[in-house]
């Protein structure tokens, strides 16, 4: 798993490769944490080259996830493979954390501006 994080549009974009599961997510979380600044007002995941999340992964974003509406922060995540697509749906997770199809879509769903 590896993380790459940019800003776009002034929204924290960050791109997670390969696999999270229970070996790193704490991993995940922690580099998410580290990652998003106290001024950042939204936050998106881009899962497009994620391969595969564990019940460990899903909860590590569920903790940044409730993190960042405690401050009223803006989270979506993106691009999810359909095998992701489906733990996400089997879990109920897409109820509870914004999923959008695109990058585009997700930065205007959290409010980026140029």
């Amino acid at each position: 798993m590896e993380i790459n994080t940019e800003r776009m549009e002034g929204v924290l974009v960050a791109k997670a490769w390969a696999r999270i599961d229970g070996a790193n997510a704490r991993d995940f979380e922690k580099a998410m944490k580290g990652a998003i600044g106290k001024s950042d007002g939204a936050v998106v995941i881009d899962f497009e080259d994620l391969s595969y999340i564990s019940s460990a992964g899903l909860r590590a974003l569920l903790v940044i996830a409730k993190n960042l509406q405690n401050r009223d922060a803006a989270f979506a995540i993106c691009a999810l493979a359909d095998p992701v697509r489906a733990v996400f749906e089997i879990s109920g997770f897409d109820k509870i954390i914004a999923i959008h199809s695109t990058t585009a879509e997700a930065l205007a769903a959290v409010g980026g501006s140029a």
